[in-house]
């Protein structure tokens, strides 16, 4: 275990290591944009805004269920042509690359359309929870400076 260590990258780090640092940006600019929205916002509110990202789907669950789907379909064409079954494997070919390394044909778009990682939507619910005094933050109203305090 000790070259998966040293040679692929942080579960959590993998998929922004392979986006691009401008729609890494965009990304986090609206979260900050969400965040700010919330900032003078009553408990209720926040606590709503917490249930609907639980509920948002991050890039894993995405793929897989993207890949699920394709590699059922190449499957149960394959049992009339042979050739389906090469889709099956190339779609899964992909779905490792993915799981290994962070990367897939597909990444750039979910990115750029705005899927996030659950690391990322994960930052955004702890920021409002340090808003809703969930429990003790920093001397702290800035949006920027709580999302710092969440990514590290």
């Amino acid at each position: 275990m000790f070259w998966m260590k040293n040679m692929l990258p942080a579960t959590t780090k993998r998929v922004a290591q392979n986006t691009s640092f401008e729609v890494n940006e965009e990304i986090r600019d609206l979260t900050v944009e969400n965040l700010n929205a919330f900032q003078y916002a009553g408990e209720e509110a926040i606590s709503d805004r917490i249930a609907c990202l639980d509920a948002e789907w991050d890039t894993e669950r995405i793929f897989e269920t993207k890949a699920a789907a394709c590699i059922l379909i190449a499957s149960i064409f394959g049992l009339k042509n042979k050739y389906w079954t090469l889709a099956s494997l190339g779609i899964s070919t992909f779905l490792l690359q993915h799981a290994l390394q962070g990367w897939c044909p597909t990444l750039p778009i979910a990115r750029k359309v705005g899927i996030r990682t659950a690391e990322e939507i994960n930052n955004e619910k702890i920021v409002l929870k340090m808003m809703r005094k969930d429990f003790d933050r920093k001397d702290t109203e800035e949006v920027e400076e709580l999302l710092k305090i969440a990514e590290m």
